[in-house]
């Protein structure tokens, strides 16, 4: 996190009842208060259609969230009714933007800000367009300070929907001015990626298709559906993690050295990525279902018993693919994804197995197992790095012996912070590095929509298991 203070702002955020404001949000910015990034002037407005809440049971209903997080009474209580305002917007039309506005000047004056603005849209994706048509109506979309935008992800459902929605978002903001955000690209051993590749001459040095056999991504969810199954049955595994999630751990392994650490380098590389995949064929992609199970001594139903799913549904919440990077760098070198729900334990890793040696030296001696080196790069959740590597093992006669060398992330310093809190500082301080570009959003969609269109056939797995047996070989099981 930066060193430096952020701007004094308002913070609005619509869908400010909702469950992502009381778990990620309000508790990312309590925290940055807490921190000494965020000065006393700066304060939340959030936005929501309850009409029954008010500036005080609102600060109520956050405090009591809040506390359920862990947070100490007294900060919490000071800060809520310090920082906290509530306004409803009833049905969204042009007298409640209207509203909206009054409010917001109204808060302005009363704390002395200089007309920051930070509007954060959490909620579904549908709602975006309307809620952008409406700044813009009430005069919203520009102020006599910064004006910024954020949107959670999806970025649309597929291709034609995400370039629709850049174009409604552009209409009313600057591109410049708009954050499309991905919680996973603010956790602290995503961006150390790029420092362990560029800041370590030891590793970038070999990687390369010369050195590297194969790479492996692994987002595997112990939970199912939840709550979401309206949501999800629509979309699927593919939509949910692999455009989006995957895609930006994928570009961040593969990409180019990037000439300068700003934005538009890096999303340069990026794009690059995303624009040299193969195109993917049927038989390197493995769709799954979970079905009834077992996760940690505990019976659970299957994905076609949860509330929500529709009678007979075929969604995939499993997707293993193969993949290539078509350009100098990594032609001919396989990268294996694999995500999924229900699956045995809850684990985000990325494997990169380096080549074995040209000949085995100790043949000799019977001990020719010789295995690949491996870097495992643990994201979640036990974050940090292990290298895999063969040592003799005591006594006769001569044995190899597979040892690890770690790097814990915990150990070494401490809990990291919460990827909302990382990602909003970098937001208010108007910093778009870890946070994605229009460009990249319809290349990824481009490059994964063939898959949309072609008919699937998805092959049923227990849950708590590593998906169906077929995903094995695209993919080997996951570094545990």
């Amino acid at each position: 996190m930066s060193e430096a203070r952020v701007d004094s702002h308002l913070f609005i955020i619509f869908g400010g009842t909702g469950d992502l404001t009381a778990r990620k949000l309000i508790p990312a910015l309590l925290q940055l208060r807490k921190a000494g990034y965020l000065d006393q002037r700066s304060v939340v407005l959030a936005v929501a259609r309850k009409s029954t809440f008010d500036d005080s049971t609102y600060r109520a209903w956050t405090r009591e969230a809040l506390l359920a997080e862990g947070l100490a009474e007294e900060a919490v209580s000071s800060w809520c009714e310090e920082c906290l305002h509530y306004q409803p917007l009833g049905e969204g039309g042009s007298e409640d933007y209207q509203a909206l506005a009054k409010r917001i000047l109204g808060i302005e004056r009363e704390h002395r800000l200089a007309g920051n603005r930070a509007f954060y849209l959490a909620l579904p994706h549908a709602a975006f367009a309307g809620i952008v048509a409406g700044l813009k109506q009430a005069g919203l979309n520009r102020g006599p300070g910064w004006t910024r935008l954020v949107i959670e992800k999806p970025f649309g459902h597929d291709l034609s929907s995400a370039c629709q929605l850049n174009q409604q978002l552009h209409q009313v903001f600057e591109e410049r001015h708009i954050y499309r955000i991905d919680h996973y690209l603010g956790k602290e051993t995503v961006q150390n990626l790029l420092v362990f590749r560029f800041a370590n001459a030891i590793f970038e040095s070999l990687w390369n298709r010369e050195h590297i056999e194969r790479v492996e991504i692994t987002v595997a969810e112990q939970l199912g559906v939840e709550d979401r199954a309206g949501y999800y049955d629509r979309s699927g595994a593919l939509r949910d993690m692999v455009q989006n999630h995957i895609a930006q751990l994928l570009t961040l392994v593969a990409m180019e050295v990037p000439a300068v650490y700003d934005a538009e380098s890096v999303r340069f590389e990026k794009i690059k990525v995303l624009r040299s995949l193969s195109p993917i064929a049927a038989e390197q992609v493995v769709y799954g279902q979970y079905a009834l199970g077992e996760i940690e001594g505990r019976q659970v139903r299957g994905y076609q018993e949860e509330a929500g799913v529709a009678p007979g549904s075929t969604t995939e919440t499993f997707v293993a693919l193969r993949l290539g990077v078509n350009n100098w760098r990594w032609q001919g070198v396989p990268f294996c994804i694999r995500t999924g729900k229900r699956l045995a334990r809850r684990l985000t890793q990325i494997v990169v197995t380096f080549r074995r040696p040209p000949v085995c030296l100790f043949q000799s001696f019977g001990a020719c197992l010789v295995g690949s080196n491996e870097l495992v790069i643990t994201l979640q959740p036990d974050e940090g790095f292990a290298l895999r590597f063969d040592v003799k093992a005591p006594g006769e006669p001569l044995r190899l012996e597979r040892c690890p060398l770690r790097f814990n992330y915990r150990e070494a310093f401490g809990a990291p912070p919460d990827a909302y809190e990382t990602l909003l500082l970098d937001f208010l301080m108007g910093d778009q590095t870890l946070f994605v570009h229009a460009d990249e959003v319809e290349t990824s969609w481009r490059a994964f929509s063939p898959l949309l269109e072609q008919e699937i056939k998805v092959e049923p797995y227990p849950a708590g298991s590593w998906g169906p047996e077929a995903a094995n070989r695209l993919a080997a099981v996951p570094r545990v």
